[in-house]
């Protein structure tokens, strides 16, 4: 397990995380650092607690947003294979009464022809 240290809000912090995950744990440890600075620009100093605190609820509310967003697309991408896969269905039933109605008319036409092949044979034969 691999070991790094991470500076939040002035304060620095050593972590553990899976070997290969240094670098996803420094970025992730200096976007948070980035948002308890937007709102230490916002707010000015109002206690490093209360500034990690609104920090952890921001972010939380953004992946919140982000995951009723990645939702909702979820839910249209099913509605879009449904009406995919009923299109597909209407197609496949149309192609069967179409190759139906093919059958339909070439038993016709065998019958004409097996009509008229019978109609042209000499009567002594």
């Amino acid at each position: 397990m691999a070991q790094i240290i991470v500076t939040i809000n002035g304060r620095s912090f050593r972590m553990a995380c899976d070997d290969g995950e240094e670098e996803r744990l420094t970025a992730l440890a200096r976007r948070f650092d980035s948002a308890i600075d937007s709102l230490r620009g916002s707010f000015g100093e109002i206690g490093d607690l209360r500034l990690t605190v609104m920090a952890g609820i921001m972010v939380t509310d953004e992946l919140a947003e982000r995951e009723r967003r990645l939702a909702a697309l979820q839910d249209e991408v099913e509605s879009l294979r449904e009406a995919r896969r009923a299109a597909l269905d209407r197609n496949a039933r149309g192609d069967a009464a179409i190759a139906d109605k093919i059958v339909t008319a070439a038993e016709r036409v065998e019958a004409l022809a097996d009509s008229l092949a019978q109609s042209m044979r000499p009567a002594d034969a």
